[in-house]
């Protein structure tokens, strides 16, 4: 061979080696963060406080959508939505999985369930972090990698290999659930208070998780959300908070470095998210914008549209569609997946389940939920007019079934058992930022309400959310809106019926 021809092929070959990643490297993956117990306190969305570099530029170079609701602020409940697109008064999982709590979904949500249709639609599947919902056959990924959800750093790094592991052409859908912001780790026992925040998952004294560069804040410059009250003790726990937070966005920032080492940044939808709004009482737990408010940051790298915002209303009960189209596996006509998978045939072959109720007496066909794919490509676009929020159990003891209806300019809350006082998950009891204000008794201010207005709450609550974001004045007994409650009543009975919601009957009955 002569020199000449050597050279050539030996560049030929050296090229095709190089290349070789992003020949083989799928198309359309999909990576799915969501947080445990965030609201929208992030840069991108206009907070002043919040540093949270890496997400901020995934919103820069995709879509912020600035309504976007949990159906239900309690973590097990709501991931259960998430991963099913079906209310959770639908799918069973009426709160926590965990423990003596032992909420499940229906067996036959099989059919829907998130990491089942993405691998039936041809993606190898993983799952990282908080799973938090059960039965794990229902939801179940091909792989499940270990990390630590309170370093979302380390969590990122070991995905590396999944992210980029080239030999399967499949290509990929990731799950990955952090800890962070959600309260523990014990109380800060170097703040001068005599209630001590808690630590959100923080190291004590100012220490660090490995290899993470800790944001630290100052409780003084800190944003009081208009649900909490500004305390010394508030802005403490606001401070850990914060700083936990931030620790998620360094996760953030490594997936996108692993991403475009593997020269798939341009080739991977990335979401995130958050279960619902911060544990705070008037956040997590309630029905309150607090709690159904949460941070929905996409970027398609297939769409020409980017850095843009979008008002439309969305809800949890849409990311599996949402995502499963992008997949290509949404029948938009029946809004159920492309292949679809027989349920009771699947739990037959597998000899489970048999005598079990597998579906609540009706089959699980469609999604209550709709595709997004296409604000994306519109960000003026709408999507729901009214949204549905459906809260009945956060930890076992805590019955407290609430009803939402909420379009873009009224919000109706139905609290079914409003003769009980409300009840507290028991972290949101023991925080200092509510503690302190207890202590003062029944008239002492909290957020938009008094203490003891939080605590008994009446059956109705209507606001005025266009004018009235901040839901400080309940407008169900004022004689003017008599006929818009009315109204509101109607839609919220007539969405219950829809989303076949069992408490449905609590309007005859009670």
């Amino acid at each position: 061979m002569q020199p000449l021809a050597i050279f050539i092929f030996g560049l030929t070959a050296m090229l095709s080696l190089n290349l070789s990643p992003a020949i083989q490297a799928a198309e359309r993956n999909v990576i799915f963060i969501i947080t445990d117990d965030e609201s929208p306190t992030l840069g991108c969305y206009g907070d002043p406080a919040a540093i949270t570099p890496a997400i901020d530029a995934i919103a820069a170079d995709g879509m912020i959508f600035r309504n976007a609701f949990a159906t239900t602020a309690s973590c097990s409940a709501s991931r259960s939505v998430v991963m099913s697109g079906l209310h959770n008064h639908r799918n069973g999982q009426f709160g926590h999985q965990h423990h003596y709590h032992k909420f499940a979904s229906f067996h036959n949500v099989v059919s829907l369930a998130l990491p089942r249709v993405m691998q039936r639609a041809g993606y190898r599947t993983a799952h990282i972090g908080k799973y938090h919902v059960a039965p794990e056959t229902v939801y179940e990924f091909e792989t499940y990698l270990k990390g630590n959800g309170r370093n979302a750093l380390a969590m990122a790094n070991q995905c590396e290999d999944f992210i980029a592991d080239h030999d399967d052409e499949r290509p990929f859908f990731l799950y990955f659930g952090t800890s962070d912001p959600h309260r523990g780790g014990g109380k800060d026992e170097d703040s001068e208070r005599e209630l001590k925040p808690d630590l959100f998952g923080n190291r004590p004294h100012n220490q660090a998780h490995e290899g993470v560069e800790e944001v630290f804040y100052d409780p003084a410059t800190l944003p009081i959300p208009a649900f909490l009250p500004d305390t010394p003790e508030t802005r403490e726990e606001l401070a850990q908070y914060y700083q936990s937070c931030s620790r998620i966005d360094q996760g953030v920032a490594r997936l996108v470095k692993i991403l475009k080492t593997a020269d798939l940044y341009d080739k991977t939808l990335i979401v995130f998210t958050s279960d619902h709004g911060m544990a705070f009482a008037g956040g997590k737990t309630t029905v309150y914008e607090g709690g159904l408010r949460v941070p929905m940051v996409v970027r398609d790298p297939y769409q020409s549209t980017r850095g843009v915002s979008s008002d439309a209303l969305i809800s949890h009960i849409d990311i599996t569609p949402s995502l499963l189209d992008f997949a290509g596996g949404l029948n938009y006509k029946t809004n159920a997946p492309k292949k679809p998978l027989d349920a009771n045939e699947f739990w037959k072959e597998r000899g489970e389940a048999l005598k079990d109720n597998r579906n609540g007496n009706k089959p699980f066909k469609s999604y209550h939920g709709r595709s997004w794919l296409h604000c994306l490509a519109n960000p003026a676009g709408e999507h729901h007019e009214t949204i549905f929020a459906s809260h009945t159990f956060h930890e076992i003891q805590m019955y407290y079934p609430m009803r939402v209806v909420r379009d873009a300019n009224y919000k109706l809350i139905w609290n079914i058992a409003h003769p009980l006082p409300y009840p507290f998950a028991s972290d949101l009891w023991a925080a200092s930022s509510w503690q302190a204000q207890l202590a003062k008794g029944n008239d002492a201010p909290y957020g938009q309400m008094t203490v003891g207005r939080y605590v008994q709450r009446p059956q109705f609550e209507l606001y005025h959310i266009k004018s009235d974001p901040h839901e400080s004045t309940n407008l169900a007994d004022s004689p003017g809106h008599q006929d818009i409650l009315k109204t509101y009543q109607a839609k919220l009975k007539a969405m219950q019926k829809e989303m076949d919601d069992p408490w449905v009957m609590k309007w005859d009955y009670e």
